[in-house]
């Protein structure tokens, strides 16, 4: 069986190498800036730089917070290029820019080795229970001996397209559940301020056409008032930045994904950043002065 090298061990990366070890892979684990001693007794290898895991692994994933982190860990000075070997498969599972995976699986190229840019959806819940959406570029043979170390990770896994295509659906994604989670805010501060009960409107229309997997997954968030981290509003105003800018490369208006990014650095100046991305309600109830909850 292959030995999976995995960098990166925060929110999302941590559950799924824990997933991973349950379904009976060996891993060798590194992050700069998380211990990982939890997974060491669990079975894991603890390494001493991205350079060691590349040295000690035949397949390495990467969940890191943007494109400067993948880069350094993998590009970067005692990063995975120094270490790996020819036919290794690189599979960063990070939400980055499109051209960013492009240029890393370049680089990665030269060295004979192949890599896919693979994003996830579903936040920290789904992490834990192996469930998560993941949507990859690349090239389908490289995809194909991989897929079953994905599915150990996620309950949906999809190649997408060429490298790079697996970020522009992570995009697209990101502005789908963003624009739906303030649509659902703008709507249930309005039921509130009228006076009719929101788990009573939730009740009435989650059913039908309105309902989403999102509005499932945030108003009970919303009527609790719990915005304790699934997915930090500052992973989305980092989601959305690598939307506008490849959005402006290619030419493309989003002016409602500007909107919303708007409102979600408002929340980062009012100190909610790490406040799960639901609080995107607590924006308009601030407006309205109002409150959604039960």
């Amino acid at each position: 069986m292959a030995i999976i090298g995995f960098i990166g061990l925060g929110i999302m990366g941590r559950p799924m190498a824990k997933n991973l070890i349950k379904a009976g892979y060996k891993l060798v684990v590194y992050d700069k800036y998380a211990k990982f001693d939890d997974l060491v007794s669990l079975g894991a290898e603890g390494a001493t730089s991205n350079k060691d895991v590349a040295s000690k692994s035949d397949i390495i994933i990467t969940m890191l917070p943007n494109s400067p982190q993948v880069k350094e860990a993998i590009l970067g000075t005692g990063g995975v290029v120094e270490g790996i070997k020819a036919g290794t498969i690189v599979v960063d599972m990070s939400s980055i820019a499109p051209a960013a995976a492009q240029e890393v699986g370049a680089a990665l190229k030269a060295k004979n080795v192949d890599f896919l840019d693979a994003p996830v959806s579903g936040g920290e819940p789904k992490a834990i229970d192996g469930t998560l959406a993941v949507m990859v570029g690349g090239e389908k043979k490289v995809f194909d001996k991989v897929k079953d170390i994905l599915e150990k990770m996620g309950s949906s896994v999809v190649l997408v397209g060429d490298l790079g295509a697996g970020n522009v659906t992570k995009l697209a994604n990101q502005i789908v559940v963003a624009l739906n989670i303030a649509a659902v805010s703008e709507a249930f501060v309005l039921a509130t301020k009228a006076g009719v009960n929101p788990q009573a409107v939730f009740d009435a229309i989650k059913g039908g056409l309105a309902g989403s997997t999102v509005m499932n997954a945030k108003v009970p968030m919303i009527l609790d008032g719990n915005f304790k981290p699934g997915f930090r509003v500052e992973l989305h105003i980092k989601d959305l930045q690598n939307a506008l800018d490849t959005a402006h490369e290619l030419a493309v208006p989003i002016p409602l994904t500007a909107s919303v990014m708007e409102t979600l650095q408002a929340l980062k100046v009012d100190g909610m950043a790490t406040n799960d991305h639901s609080a995107i309600v607590r924006f308009y109830e601030k407006l309205a002065k109002i409150e959604v909850r039960k």
